[in-house]
């Protein structure tokens, strides 16, 4: 990608300048060649795209599709997201439904018109609303080959607001959570939990995090934390945890070397 962020520092400060600065950064993104090649050319053509099998064997679109709900791993799988599409997920029992990644559902949602049994076209909105999670989540690599601590803190601003939108209950939101790495870590590293926290039964887990949830923000439903002044404050707060993490390794690293070359001069 011929795009680089400008992230003139790293934490908190750095965090400042890429709010401020984010919407030109990713309008710079989008007028890039390669961007605009890619985001065109799915426009074009997905209108086309009548099945599951015609969305897959065109490499240019899939990566665009899996892209916009970070699968782009995905890419060479083709039979594997073939079968996710085909099977939609209407039924619970589509492969969609029970892989423990709800990235899946979501993404066999968005395209459900490719499903073996759909009966409905597509989203008017589609290719469009694709794009633009494509570009947020390219925008979000491009962060994260700079500074990955600022590309998860991009990642709990957009995660958490669509756990509220996946699921309806606070109980099912906060499994989800768990359910997602990258999400998952950003709260234990906010709420300074122990390494020992995930041996813990998964129901132990929940009760926990939303006692410390609870505890430091003084709310436990995720519905309050994804609101923006208090997914401000969470953001923050994971920076400032991140900052110290590193400042600790930093005087750990010195201190053992301080501590060999003193070895040496015995």
């Amino acid at each position: 990608m011929s795009f680089s962020p400008i992230l003139p520092a790293s934490g908190l400060a750095g965090w400042t300048f890429l709010s401020r600065t984010r919407a030109r950064q990713e309008s710079t993104l989008a007028a890039t060649p390669m961007m605009t090649r890619e985001t065109d050319h799915f426009r074009d053509n997905l209108v086309r795209v009548e099945t599951a099998e015609a969305l897959v064997s065109d490499r240019r679109l899939l990566r665009v599709a899996l892209g916009a709900f970070g699968l782009g791993d995905d890419l060479d799988n083709r039979a594997f997201i073939r079968k996710v599409l085909e099977e939609g997920t209407s039924d619970r029992r589509a492969l969609a439904n029970r892989l423990s990644d709800p990235r899946y559902q979501s993404f066999a949602a968005a395209f459900a018109h490719l499903a073996k049994e759909a009966t409905t076209p597509a989203a008017p909105d589609l290719s469009e609303r694709i794009v633009t999670q494509f570009r947020t989540r390219e925008f979000e690599i491009a962060v994260g080959e700079q500074d990955q601590t600022m590309r998860l803190g991009l990642t709990l601003q957009r995660e958490l607001p669509q756990l509220v939108e996946r699921y309806t209950s606070e109980t099912a939101r906060w499994y989800g959570a768990l359910g997602n790495p990258p999400l998952r870590s950003i709260l234990e590293s906010t709420l300074g939990l122990p390494r020992e926290f995930g041996t813990l039964d998964l129901d132990d887990q929940v009760t926990r995090m939303r006692g410390a949830m609870q505890r430091r923000f003084g709310t436990d439903r995720i519905e309050d934390l994804a609101r923006p002044e208090s997914l401000d404050k969470l953001t923050t707060r994971f920076l400032v945890m991140a900052q110290l993490r590193e400042s600790q390794s930093m005087v750990s690293s010195a201190a053992t070397a301080l501590a060999l070359i003193q070895n040496i001069r015995r």
